[in-house]
């Protein structure tokens, strides 16, 4: 119910055509735009996906990073116009749906397994 009505309101235009496929564990940059008076910059965010919501046009996702030696996690909209592009950068071997015990870890703890990927 909730679905159908954010649909209608927002309407064909608001869901992106062209999504970035991001899936758990993965390393992304995400470039999205800020806006600061009337001054409009482009700004990227790199860090690890940990955690995804599948819901049609409200999906959105998580990515983590340490900033400084503090961990700062931001939730993306998926169809948000403000995100430009979403690169990714590595993709880590997880076993699990969320990855919110990386907030635990710290260090050496908190590497992730990169599988490694064939360039054709």
């Amino acid at each position: 119910m909730k679905q159908q009505i954010l649909q209608k309101v927002a309407g064909d235009s608001a869901i992106k055509k062209e999504v970035t496929p991001v899936k758990i564990g993965q390393k992304v940059k995400v470039h999205y735009s800020i806006v600061e008076g009337e001054k409009r910059r482009i700004q990227a965010f790199e860090g690890v996906v940990v955690a995804q919501s599948r819901n049609g046009f409200s999906s959105t996702f998580t990515v983590r990073k340490i900033s400084f030696g503090i961990g700062v996690e931001r939730i993306f909209p998926t169809h948000s116009p403000l995100i430009d592009k979403v690169e990714v950068i590595a993709t880590h071997k997880v076993r699990r749906a969320k990855l919110f015990f990386l907030r635990n870890l710290s260090g050496k703890a908190a590497r992730l397994k990169v599988i490694e990927t064939r360039k054709k």
